[in-house]
């Protein structure tokens, strides 16, 4: 097996990958000082943000997500919810973390490969509206 992780888009395993990067949630602090008390500042949670998702060196034998990131270009394209599957080296699932509304935002490739029939290519990045472990 090339790859450790599967990705799956909508309930589609759209291929496997060797790396992925940008599981990555962060809470913004906000500080506020309480009215007439100068020495004393709250700090509370402000708005979250997620990191862009990195697919890396990916192995798939359809050309969806090829597709879909061409319907990005186009200015027509529906997002989709995912999950991004580990597996061990016998491809028993490990671990899956999900990712919600997500579309692609930046593609790199293909790797042409004649003894291969299947579709290599270096990277596809999602955009997404966040993640949560499973």
């Amino acid at each position: 097996m090339g790859f450790n992780f599967q990705v799956e888009i909508g309930s589609l395993i759209v291929g496997g990958f060797s790396s992925i990067s940008g599981l990555r949630i962060q809470t913004a602090v906000e500080s506020r000082r309480e009215g007439g008390v100068n020495t004393h500042e709250h700090r509370l949670p402000g708005p979250t943000s997620y990191t862009d998702l990195v697919l890396r060196r990916g192995m798939s034998d359809m050309d969806n997500l090829w597709s879909w990131y061409q319907q990005v270009i186009a200015g027509r394209f529906s997002r989709y919810d995912g999950t991004v599957h580990l597996m061990d080296r016998t491809g028993a699932f490990l671990k899956q973390w999900h990712f919600r509304s997500a579309y692609p935002i930046a593609w790199e490739g293909p790797e042409f490969d004649t003894a291969s029939n299947q579709v290599l290519f270096q990277s596809l990045t999602l955009a997404h509206d966040g993640i949560f472990e499973a």
